[in-house]
């Protein structure tokens, strides 16, 4: 019955949920009230006083348990299974599953593939949802705009995902293109035009990504070696990490800007894009960065909102320009925010899953971690490398859980 009737199975799924959670709380709290510390006789100050220490725990456990249930446990179990071989009949292993999995390149092409979104993806969600929060808070069409650029939020990776494919679609050249990206790519001819929108504004794009990557890299190396600056050594491994990535993105860039100017358009044929080395990994980026812009977006807009207009208007007085307001009063008022945002969506680039899956499965030099760890559980069937792919995953995910909460706490004392 309840099966054949989803709506009827919800809404009873809902008044069973409801109700076994007041249940729990109102007979927790009498038996702890009449049977375990019962205010009365000559102890009932001291029984309330009891009570009241335990009565938060009642409200905690059941938060608490499913934390252990759905947390902690696989986790410890995740650990567990890559220490064992499936095909040894679940036998301890020890390390053997890591080391088979570092002798495997595709393992490397996952960890670079993942370090590029690490990188690129957040880097730009936020540069474009800062630069969106403050023109949309100048024009009167703002909440409109803002309402278009929130809206990918609402749409699931994978229905993005087969949005975005339909735009990088190819068919033969013979045929009408529903892909737009290759029905812009066959009005190109190599004139004048051609040289203008696929050369001289990609290198500059590329120049300008560099110089901000040199920039932010410089921002987090300078501290090491400038003097009175904070040199908290469980923050040098980070800064150097900022370091080595930015001069690895510098490089990337400058070969790139190489290539524009080297190498030979196929102009007049359709391009399957997602089969592009290297190239096709940026394709897929700009999914997520479709999708995240707009969170950004959202929560850059509320703090610069909350900086006091006494300093906007004191700049004013002393002469500053809008750039100058922009970059040297608000930006620095709201680093902590950029600095939550750009974290937060960093944690969702490491587990990026559904866009490569959806839109090439890990081929073509695509792969990612959290790809590589579904191949191995559930299609090699081999649960040992699987699991340590997870504990890699988890891994590098834990720093940046540590710094949000540092910076939570930072923020409240």
């Amino acid at each position: 019955m309840f099966t054949e009737n989803p709506a009827l199975l919800g809404f009873v799924t809902i008044v069973i949920g409801v109700g076994a959670c007041l249940g729990y709380f109102y007979l927790s709290n009498l038996v702890l009230d009449t049977v375990i510390f019962p205010a009365k006789g000559s102890k009932a100050g001291r029984n309330i006083n009891r009570a009241n220490m335990v009565r938060p725990w009642l409200f905690l456990f059941p938060a608490l348990f499913a934390l252990t249930v759905y947390l902690a446990y696989p986790v410890f179990e995740t650990l567990r299974l890559s220490l064992t071989d499936r095909s040894l009949d679940g036998a301890f292993v020890g390390m053997d599953n890591y080391r088979q999995m570092m002798n495997e390149a595709k393992f490397w092409e996952a960890v670079r593939n993942n370090m590029l979104w690490l990188i690129v993806v957040p880097a730009v969600s936020t540069a474009f949802g800062l630069l969106a929060a403050q023109l949309t808070d100048r024009i009167r069409w703002g909440n409109l705009a803002k309402s278009l650029i929130f809206m990918p939020m609402a749409i699931s990776f994978v229905g993005a995902s087969v949005i975005f494919k339909l735009i990088y679609d190819t068919r033969p050249a013979d045929q009408n293109q529903i892909g737009v990206l290759n029905a812009v790519w066959l009005s190109f001819d190599g004139g004048l035009g051609s040289v203008l929108a696929l050369q001289v504004l990609p290198s500059v794009l590329l120049l300008a990504f560099a110089g901000v990557v040199a920039y932010v890299a410089w921002l987090f190396v300078r501290d090491i070696v400038a003097s009175g600056r904070d040199r908290s050594l469980w923050l040098m491994p980070l800064r150097l990490l900022v370091g080595v990535g930015g001069l690895w993105l510098i490089w990337v860039s400058l070969s790139g800007l190489g290539g524009l100017w080297f190498s030979e358009f196929p102009y007049g044929e359709p391009q399957t894009w997602l089969t592009v080395p290297m190239w096709n990994n940026f394709f897929l980026m700009i999914v997520l960065i479709w999708i995240q812009t707009g969170f950004a977006m959202v929560i850059l807009s509320a703090a610069l909102r909350g900086i006091p207009e006494e300093t906007v208007e004191a700049a004013i007085v002393d002469g500053a320009n809008p750039f100058q307001i922009f970059f040297k009063i608000k930006v620095p008022q709201i680093m902590g925010t950029i600095v939550v945002v750009w974290t937060t969506i960093t944690l969702t680039v490491l587990k990026v899953f559904d866009i490569v899956f959806a839109m090439t499965n890990g081929q073509w030099e695509t792969q990612v971690l959290a790809n590589y760890m579904y191949d191995k559980l559930f299609r090699a069937n081999d649960w040992g490398v699987g699991s340590a792919s997870a504990i890699i995953i988890m891994l590098l995910v834990t720093p940046i859980l540590i710094w949000n909460v540092y910076n939570a706490r930072k923020e409240m004392r």
